[in-house]
């Protein structure tokens, strides 16, 4: 993966320079100071992926973004949170808050390098989805997916990943088609990220919850509608 660092801190950008040195498959292709001088380079070379922060001098990485007709793969790098949900709806794939750690840094390599081998796949395709179940292609197949089946539903940029108890499915989707389609009576959006199961928790608090043994959390945003569902289901 051909890679560009775009921030207008010195030390941001070695870090995570020293980090990418540390992964075989990742090549630094250049280093920016701001938004003017990324976009320069995009224009002359063919990037990946790209680590960009969002509080820049005259041009802010949300602005760049969404100045490019086709941006590469964009991991934000913040030391503020506040932008992350404006990140998301750009369909970033991720969203690290600084100082970045290693682990974390890793982590997004891993979902961006899942997500450059599935746009490879020219057998993923928008699903058909009606009242109940959702049909969704797999290995030339169309699998018919019960809405029950569904322990919960994880965004992944432009796609979404569909987890059953089984398997898990990807396929191409927005957060928000979903969220529509999905039954309120079942499911409810606890994250920008994610969509849950109301019959599949298993424990929760205010900031997170379990399905099973996976962690998923509750976003700010959502937490007051969670915890209304849940008294409304007699859960609280």
């Amino acid at each position: 993966m051909k890679c560009l660092l775009v921030d207008d801190e010195p030390l941001a950008l070695d870090i995570l320079e020293a980090y990418l040195k540390k992964i075989p498959y990742l090549e630094l292709i250049g280093r920016c100071n701001n938004a003017l001088e990324a976009s320069e380079f995009l224009k002359n070379n063919k990037t990946d992926l790209m680590f960009l922060d969002i509080q820049m001098p005259e041009i802010t990485g949300i602005e760049f973004m969404r100045s490019l007709a086709d941006p590469p793969l964009v991991i934000f790098c913040s030391a503020f949170s506040d932008f992350a949900v404006e990140g998301f709806e750009l369909d970033a794939l991720d969203y690290i808050l600084k100082p970045v750690s290693f682990e974390r840094f890793n982590k997004s390599i891993e979902r961006a390098k899942e997500y450059m081998v599935l746009k490879k796949n020219d057998s993923i395709e928008e699903p058909n989805l009606d009242d109940d179940y959702i049909f969704i292609k797999s290995n030339q197949k169309q699998i018919k997916l019960s809405y029950d089946q569904i322990l919960y539903v994880e965004a992944f940029a432009d796609y979404v990943k569909l987890f059953t108890a089984e398997k898990r499915y990807i396929t191409l989707q927005t957060m928000k088609n979903m969220e529509i389609k999905l039954p309120n009576e079942k499911f409810i959006r606890v994250h920008r990220s994610f969509i849950v199961g109301l019959k599949y928790i298993t424990s929760f608090n205010s900031s997170e919850l379990e399905i099973g043994t996976t962690k998923i959390p509750v976003g700010k945003n959502y937490k007051d509608d969670f915890l209304q569902k849940l008294r409304s289901k007699n859960i609280l």
